[in-house]
Formats: structure tokens, C-alpha cells, sequence
């Protein structure tokens, strides 16, 4: 079968070819004008885009949950303290806005361990450092540990504005199973109930767990419920209680948007005194 196409037809097609060729306007240049258009578009949105949109440090119209952006900025909520008495010398450094640093060295392993914990699940920089009377007994600087830390916190915390100032979380750890739970309120009261079945973990006597807490809550201004739902492990005990004390005080530090900066008690203050 043969398939014919008129004269005519050829002649058109070459005419309009030979009119492409003459034109000022080159095929290729009709194929390259869509490439550049979208290229042109995406340079512009992107020359429009502000260095620092992504970081962090910026303060933005949008953090207005307790001024974070301008606490942020000045590198975080931060609290310093260095105990020195007779018997101990202790150096406390804390971060609420921290990235989980942990630096410490008291001379009681089990307590190193445990303040690791308290960075790790919390979110917070803790740098502690002491030295104390260790070879009597663990008892002074673990309580002036505890005692440190609590003050670093009340610095930290200042006036307590924005924040959600209630928190609660129970840690589980294997067997063991912790529930705590604590008020920023500037009142300090522990209530503790941990029924830990060995008198040591390692060299660390297992009743400095309470004293440490109780020292805690006295300079720092917390009421805090510490309560053991399972577990026969002291070791799996006591760290599901630092896991859960740090989970909780990381709710309680965080800020609440709603607030907008503001104290968060019908009394319009919340203070250690």
C-alpha cells in the first residue's frame, strides 16, 4: 500500500521551515526560554529567605511563651553555685535550656551516675564537681551535693514566669517501676516512699538517696512526691527514681505559651520565702 502526499503539501512544508530559519527568533532559544523562567523563580525565593530563619538564637515574634527567644539568647536559664565548708567543696553549674551535658565528678560514683541521669532525661546541663570528707563516709557530700543543686535551680528559675511549674512522670526500669511527681511552687516538702532492699549500691549507701532529695528540696523550694510502684532491684529502683524526678522537673521548667510570661499562682508570685 502506497501513501501519496499532494505537492502542495511538500511546498508548505518546506516554505514554513525556510520562514523558521529566516526568523530572528531561533528554535532553540523558544526551548531554552521555559528552562530559565522556574530557575529565575527559585533564585528569587531563595535570596528572599532570612539567614537566620532556622536558628535558634534568634528571637522571633512567635516566642512569646515566657520571653524563651530573649532567655535563649543569652544562653539560657543558668544557675551557679560554690559550697565550701568545713567538710566539702562543691562547684554547681545548671542549665535548663541545656543539650544534656553531663560533667561530673563528686567522688561517689553511684552519685556521678545518678546526676548523669538527671542531664540525660532532663534535657539540662548539669556540671558538678566536689570534693568532700569521703574518707569518713559519703554522708556530707552528698547532702551538700543535694544542697547545691537546689540553690542552682532556684537561681535558674528566677521569678518562675511562663513556666508550667507542675510535673509528673513515672519512669519504668525493668522490674522497677517510679512515679514522681512536683510543684515549682516555693514550697519545700519531700515526701518519699522507696522501700530500697539493699543498704548499698556499690560504696553508695542506699539512705543518702533520701537525704540527697530532702537537700534538694530545701534550698530549691519543691514539693516533691516520690513514690515506688514495683521493683526489687535497688540499683533499677533508685535509677528509675532519677529518671522520673528529671523527666518531671523538665516538664515543670518548660514554658507554657499561654501564659505569656506570667506567674503561674493565683497569688501572682511564687518565691522561695
Amino acid at each position: 500500500m502506497e501513501l501519496s502526499i499532494p505537492h502542495r503539501s511538500l511546498i508548505h512544508s518546506k516554505f514554513s521551515q525556510s520562514r523558521l530559519c529566516n526568523s530572528s527568533i531561533h528554535l532553540s532559544q523558544r526551548l531554552l526560554l521555559p528552562v530559565h523562567l522556574p530557575q529565575r523563580k527559585v533564585r528569587l525565593i531563595s535570596t528572599h529567605l532570612p539567614s537566620t530563619s532556622m536558628d535558634p538564637t534568634v528571637p522571633r515574634a512567635s516566642d512569646t511563651n515566657g520571653s524563651p527567644a530573649i532567655t535563649t539568647a543569652q544562653g539560657g536559664r543558668i544557675g551557679e553555685v560554690k559550697r565550701v565548708t568545713k567538710e566539702t567543696n562543691v562547684n554547681v553549674k545548671i542549665n535548663l535550656d541545656g543539650d544534656a551535658v553531663a560533667e561530673n565528678n563528686t567522688g561517689i560514683p553511684f552519685l556521678d551516675h545518678m546526676l548523669d541521669q538527671l542531664a540525660s532525661h532532663g534535657l539540662f546541663d548539669v556540671h558538678v564537681k566536689a570534693v568532700g570528707d569521703i574518707h569518713i563516709d559519703d554522708h556530707h557530700t552528698n547532702e551538700d551535693v543535694g544542697l547545691a543543686i537546689g540553690t542552682a535551680l532556684l537561681q535558674a528559675l528566677g521569678e518562675r514566669k511562663g513556666i508550667n511549674r507542675f510535673g509528673d512522670f513515672s519512669a519504668p526500669l525493668d522490674e522497677a517501676l517510679v512515679h514522681v511527681s512536683l510543684d515549682l511552687s516555693g514550697r519545700p516538702h519531700l515526701s518519699y516512699d522507696l522501700r530500697i532492699p539493699t543498704e548499698r549500691v556499690g560504696t553508695y549507701d542506699t539512705q543518702l538517696v533520701e537525704h540527697f532529695f530532702q537537700s534538694l528540696v530545701n534550698t530549691s523550694g519543691m514539693t516533691l512526691h516520690i513514690r515506688q510502684l514495683a521493683g526489687k532491684n535497688s540499683h533499677h529502683i533508685i535509677e528509675a527514681t532519677f529518671k522520673a524526678f528529671a523527666r518531671a522537673l523538665q516538664q515543670a521548667t518548660e514554658y507554657d505559651p499561654r501564659r505569656r510570661g506570667s506567674i503561674p499562682s493565683s497569688k501572682g508570685v511564687l518565691s522561695r520565702t
